[in-house]
Parts: C-alpha cells; structure tokens; sequence
C-alpha cells in the first residue's frame, strides 16, 4: 500500500499566507524525509482538496491521513474537512481515508507562542506586561473555549502577570475589548499576539485595531508581538497528530461539542447534519455532500475516524 499525508489547510487569498503555508510543508518534509506528504486547501487558493486527492490517487496512493492544520476543533475540523473526506470516500471507494486531530493546544504550541512573546517583551520588563492572545473567533463555543483554556496554560508557570484571549471575529471579546479588560485590571504595557499560523486578512485586521485602540489610549504601552508562522515547533505538533492517528490514538474531547451535547443557546445543533458547503475554488464541492457529523465526531474519539 502506498501511503500520503494529506495536510489540509484553511487557505487565504494573500500571497505570504499562502507561502508560509508552503514553507510548514517544507517543515514537515525536512523532519519526515521518507514521509509522503503534500499539502492542500479547503478553500481560497489552490490546491483543493478534491485535485489534490485525485493528483495522489492517479499517483497509486490507496491509503491517506487527512490531517487538519487548524489550531483549534471549530466548524472546519468538525464538518467541512470530514464532509469533504465523505465525498473523497465516494469517488475513490478503494482509498482507506483516516482523520485526525486539530493542533489543539500542546506543549509544542504553547512553547512557541511563549517564544513568540519572548522576542517582542525583553526580558526585564515580562513580569510588568499584559498579555492577549487573540484568535479567529467561531460560532463553537468549545473551539472559543479552548482559547481561553491555552491562555491560563501560557499564564501559569510563566512570568506573564496578565494572560487574556479574544477574537477578531464573531466571538467576544473583541481585540479592543480585550484591550479594555486588560487597562482595567491595571496593565500599562499589554503584547498582544495574533494565535494565528500564518498570515492573512484577519492577522492585519488584528494589527489594525491594536493600533487604532493604542492611539487612542496613549497611557498605555501596546506590543505587537508574532504570530505563530510556520515554525519547526508547528510541524512537530502536526507530525504528532498524524502520528496519533496512525496508532489508532486520536483523542478528541466531546464533552462540551455542540453537536453532542445541548449547551444553553445551542440546544438546536445536537445531532444537527453537516453540509459541505460549497467552495467556488474547488470543483469537488460542487455536488454539495451531506455528512453526519455527530456520528463522525463520535468515531474520531474513538479512534475510528469513519468520516
């Protein structure tokens, strides 16, 4: 059998984002250099995830780990990228397809975003700095969760005397919000960091309203610091997981998962079908494929990943 791993990355329409997309592949060749492995998009650029299987199939690939590289379980870890394997499941019937793991939040992810605010706040004046990590924000509440959960893990053992999240969309609190939190419990220098892999609209965003609120708040010292990149600690949480599923070892936590389990304000997504809606980049999704993410979740936590 001949076997690939197929990273599937959101996608951006920007130049960088879509290089340092390329560059972590490179990462994870370098670490892996008898691994097959290859890399596509769910949506924005190209490769799609329907021509990059196909490209692998007619290559004589009949067994592939399908690996999100997302830092945090939301809607496209939960029901695009598993309704997209269904569809590849159908068009190639003879392929094993095996899912694993959003990145999550790990010991590898958590150093580097240490290492990241390391290089923006010199080291005499970390015990004196606030700090926000702000990420993509989502309609799961689980996914906006573990945010909150990587913060206090950074704060704690660390010498950073104020660890805060927020979102730069569709969740609160927003980046100015954040900023607010943080002036009222005292902070008069905060380093806020995009918890973001790479670059892109959103990350720029991010930087636009750290200024705009700096500006307007001069009393206050405001930090840019990096955000994550395709760094050689990305890859090796990434090979990690794919490592996890071929063990048969993926662990994925439903207990709080909208799908399963009726939190106040999402009752109606328990048991709710996923769609793989469609992506004009990607010709595969044109048929538009219902998949039964409940069931899928379900499966991936106990390591049988059957969608």
């Amino acid at each position: 059998m001949s076997h690939q791993l197929m990273i599937v990355a959101h996608g951006t329409t920007d130049p960088a984002g879509q290089a340092e997309s390329f560059q972590l592949l490179e990462e994870v060749r370098a670490l892996r250099p008898n691994l097959r492995a290859d890399l596509s998009f769910l949506e924005l650029c190209p490769p799609p995830i329907s021509e990059a299987v196909a490209a692998a199939v007619a290559d004589g690939v009949d067994r592939m780990t399908i690996q999100p590289l997302v830092l945090l379980g939301a809607g496209h870890a939960k029901g695009d990228v598993p309704a997209a394997i269904a569809a590849e499941r159908d068009r190639h019937p003879h392929v094993t397809f095996t899912y694993g793991a959003p990145l999550g939040i790990r010991p590898e992810i958590l150093e580097l975003t240490d290492r990241r605010l390391r290089e923006a706040v010199p080291e005499s004046e970390r015990e004196e700095t606030a700090v926000i990590l702000i990420g993509r924000g989502t309609s799961d509440p689980d996914a906006n969760g573990d945010l909150f959960k990587a913060a206090r893990l950074l704060w704690e053992g660390r010498p950073w005397p104020i660890v805060e999240a927020g979102f730069v969309s569709l969740a609160q609190p927003s980046v100015p919000e954040a900023l607010e939190r943080c002036r009222a419990l005292g902070a008069k220098r905060i380093a806020l960091l995009p918890y973001f892999l790479f670059t892109g609209v959103l990350e720029r965003r991010i930087r636009q309203q750290t200024h705009e609120w700096a500006a307007a708040n001069p009393d206050v010292a405001v930090i840019d610091a990096p955000y994550l990149g395709p760094d050689r600690a990305v890859a090796e949480a990434l090979l990690a997981r794919a490592d996890e599923t071929e063990s048969g070892q993926v662990r994925v936590n439903c207990d709080t998962c909208q799908y399963r389990v009726a939190l106040p304000g999402f009752e109606h997504r328990v048991g709710a079908p996923q769609t793989l809606h469609y992506h004009p980049d990607d010709p595969g999704t044109h048929a538009h494929h219902h998949g039964d993410h409940a069931h899928d979740h379900h499966q991936q936590h106990h390591a049988e990943r059957a969608q």
